[in-house]
């Protein structure tokens, strides 16, 4: 598969040789193997001939561009390929020339090819999953009890815990692996109708002959031909779609909290990773880039894919052909993503002591909505939200906290001062104490998450 230096960029070298033009010949020659196997099997063909075919039903006997080029003017890169297969296989046995490609059609060639790569594609997806996540989860093992500022509308809002987001980071990973497998079950499955999905040419052993071929692929077997029928096929796509928008916000929060001005996490440094031409101070956040770079591209390749599903009636005229040059730039963008983001976790770098030092450059204020709600025990909520309002508003000049503020006037006001425990009060502006309830929340998380981890590692859906 040739793609742009930019493009390049944006994903990684495994994934773009997964959807190689070599491979994708490939795995059209193993379908072509398979299939005359499967007939010799079921006494259609004679086994010497599914011996001839199979012998040269290898990528690297053929001229590949060539026969992309061939399949430009004929249609279909099924229709070159099969030919030169023919007259390879007659160079042998003129005979077995005779049975190639028999019964079958070209987009049951190309579709089960792309089936067989996307296979492989999904692989190294789950297994960039595995690692990310297992960084994620060592993050929000480690720093439960970390404070940190939870922002919303991007301003500061409360505190949680980095933990607390950490695991709200995972989750959404974990919930995509688990929906990408369940996709996959049902989507990698063996494309077999013929000329227009009937499979008349092979008669009664037709769905022998699919059942053959599907073991020998370690795909499944189709209920019906789904030349036209793409839901299981798009709704795959879908799942990869949305974990690239998950692994985007992920980037985001990242390139937000690395901000110099911000300071509380970084990606690791060194060996001209994230330098400027211009500035040797900077620190570039490249992981969180790449990925929001490529998660910007991702809803682009999911709509082109939905706008393909209207297929004519047994084969599509131009939208099929359209989604099979859609298809591979969502995983190229996905494990573009996930290989940066399992480089950025690896090493980063938490700074504890600058995610305090913003909580208490705020003055306290992030904590007025908890003192509120203590003081409207005591002085109803009316009184209670109308102090904090007037004593917040003189907080945010910057010259005292809100904390010694109340402090002062519960001292001055006797009725406040019979209902308030002063010490209680100060707990109340303790950043390690204001965390505690996220803390709580995503141990609970975090023990879910961990058995589902676990039960991946049991079940290896893309081995053959």
């Amino acid at each position: 598969m040739s793609v742009s230096i930019f493009d390049s960029f944006l994903t990684t070298p495994d994934m773009i040789a997964a959807f190689d033009d070599a491979a994708v010949v490939q795995a059209m020659f193993r379908f072509e193997a398979a299939l005359a196997k499967a007939q010799a099997e079921e006494g259609l063909i004679p086994h010497g001939a599914a011996t001839a075919i199979a012998g040269v039903c290898n990528a690297q006997l053929y001229d590949i561009p060539a026969l992309i080029v061939a399949g430009r003017r004929a249609g279909s890169l099924a229709i070159p390929l099969v030919k030169e297969l023919t007259k390879t296989v007659g160079l042998y046995d003129e005979a077995a020339a005779r049975h190639v490609h028999w019964g079958s059609t070209s987009q049951d060639v190309i579709d089960t090819a792309m089936v067989l790569v996307t296979r492989e594609a999904l692989q190294l997806l789950d297994d960039g999953l595995h690692d990310l996540c297992g960084h994620l989860l060592r993050l929000a093992e480690e720093h439960l009890a970390t404070p940190v500022l939870a922002r919303t509308l991007m301003q500061p809002a409360q505190v949680t815990s980095l933990g607390f987001k950490a695991a709200n980071w995972l989750a959404p990973l974990v919930r995509a692996r688990t929906q990408i497998r369940a996709a996959s079950a049902r989507a990698l499955q063996l494309q077999l109708g013929g000329a227009v999905g009937t499979l008349s040419v092979m008669g009664e052993a037709g769905g022998a002959v699919a059942e053959r071929m599907a073991r020998e692929l370690g795909l499944k077997v189709a209920d019906a031909a789904w030349h036209t029928g793409r839901d299981e096929w798009v709704r795959l796509g879908m799942e990869v779609a949305v974990l690239t928008g998950s692994l985007g916000k992920l980037a985001t929060d990242l390139s937000l909290m690395a901000q110099g001005e911000i300071g509380e996490l970084a990606e690791p440094s060194g060996g001209g990773r994230g330098g400027s031409s211009a500035m040797p101070h900077k620190r570039n956040p490249v992981s969180a880039m790449i990925t929001v770079a490529a998660a910007r591209r991702t809803p682009q390749h999911a709509a082109a894919l939905l706008a393909c599903m209207n297929q004519e009636h047994e084969r599509g005229l131009g939208n099929w052909q359209a989604e099979l040059a859609e298809w591979p730039g969502l995983f190229l963008s996905a494990h573009g993503a996930l290989r940066a983001l399992d480089e950025a976790f690896a090493g980063l770098k938490v700074d504890g002591e600058r995610m305090l030092a913003n909580i208490h450059a705020l003055h306290g204020l992030v904590f007025a909505e908890a003192a509120s709600s203590y003081l409207a025990s005591a002085v109803g909520r009316p009184k209670a939200h109308a102090l904090l309002e007037d004593l917040s508003g003189r907080a945010s000049g910057g010259k005292r906290g809100l904390d010694d503020l109340l402090k002062e006037a519960v001292q001055a006001d006797p009725a406040l001062a019979s209902h308030v425990d002063l010490d209680k009060l100060t707990t109340i502006f303790d950043p390690a104490a204001a965390a505690l309830p996220a803390r709580r929340l995503a141990e609970r998380q975090l023990n879910r998450l961990r058995a589902d981890m676990a039960a991946f590692d049991h079940h290896h859906p893309f081995h053959e």
